[in-house]
Order: C-alpha cells, then sequence, then structure tokens
C-alpha cells in the first residue's frame, strides 16, 4: 500500500514545479519581439534587491567584488549600476558589465540576476549540489519538526481522553 505524499510547506514548490514554470515563461512571443530583449529594468531591480538582502554594506561588497575579480570595485560603481536618476536626468545609464554578475551573485548570495539573463536565451539556472543538499536537508528538517508536533498533539489528545 503506498502513501500519499503530502507538502510540509504550501509556499515551497518542488523543482519539477520549478522548471515547468521557468518551461512556460521561456516561450518567446515572435509576433512582436522588438525590444523583448531589454531587460535592464528587471536587472537592476534584481542587482538592487541582491544587495539589499545581502548583509554586507556596499562597501563591502565592492571589497568582496574586487577580490574576486582582481580588479578595483568600488561602492560608486555599484551606486551607477543600480541607480535609475542617471536616466531620468538625461544622462545615459551606467549597467553592469557581464564579467562582474557572477562576482556580484556570489558575494550577495542572491542568483536572480543569472536567472534573469538564462530566462531570455530559454536556459535554466539552477543551484549547484550544495544547495540542493542544504535544500534537502532544510526539508528533512521541516519533516522532523512536524513529526515532533504531532507526537506532541497526540500525547496532549491522549491526555484529554484520559480525564473524560
Amino acid at each position: 500500500m503506498s502513501k500519499s505524499r503530502s507538502k510540509i510547506d504550501d509556499k515551497q514548490i518542488t523543482i519539477y514545479e520549478y522548471l515547468q514554470n521557468l518551461s512556460e515563461q521561456s516561450h518567446i512571443d515572435t509576433s512582436n519581439n522588438e525590444g523583448q530583449f531589454r531587460v535592464i529594468d528587471r536587472l537592476r531591480a534584481s542587482l538592487r534587491a541582491a544587495i539589499k538582502s545581502c548583509p554586507l554594506s556596499r562597501h563591502q561588497i565592492a571589497g568582496e567584488m574586487s577580490h574576486l575579480l582582481c580588479e578595483s570595485i568600488t561602492k560608486e560603481m555599484i551606486d551607477s549600476w543600480t541607480r535609475e536618476s542617471d536616466e531620468i536626468n538625461g544622462r545615459p545609464g551606467r549597467h553592469i558589465p557581464a564579467e562582474y554578475l557572477p562576482a556580484l551573485c556570489q558575494v550577495t548570495g542572491c542568483n536572480e540576476p543569472l536567472v534573469i539573463l538564462g530566462r531570455m536565451t530559454g536556459l535554466f539556472v539552477l543551484p549547484g549540489p550544495e544547495a540542493l543538499r542544504a535544500e534537502i536537508q532544510k526539508i528533512d528538517e521541516q519533516i522532523k519538526s512536524a513529526q515532533s508536533k504531532k507526537k506532541k498533539r497526540l500525547m496532549f489528545l491522549k491526555e484529554i481522553e484520559e480525564t473524560k
């Protein structure tokens, strides 16, 4: 007899659902493709989100990126890649060079900028084996926690029934 599997967290999707969602999103409408590969606004927003969610300051991010790239990266450079005010003021906006993206993603711990670029060409950007192992470990811990909660509730139910 097989047991039905239930999801532990409704917000958590499986990797197969993730791939299916990406596959559905990657179908490109070729009838009107003008400008569809202009991703700078989404990329800039993802850079801002990655930096905001990172516990390091912009100075520290610049320092770590400089170390990884063997090149001088400054806070001002990071600011110029993420601000929209240049375009609003009529000056050309600055973009992060593609060769800097892996370092920025490594330092901030956020791969969303690379995911955005991958989606545009129909590629899937997936976490490495260690990230998947960590995700599996997290699921195992959630299972243990749910089993512990269930056990406590069963004991409480038993106590209530015995007092009747």
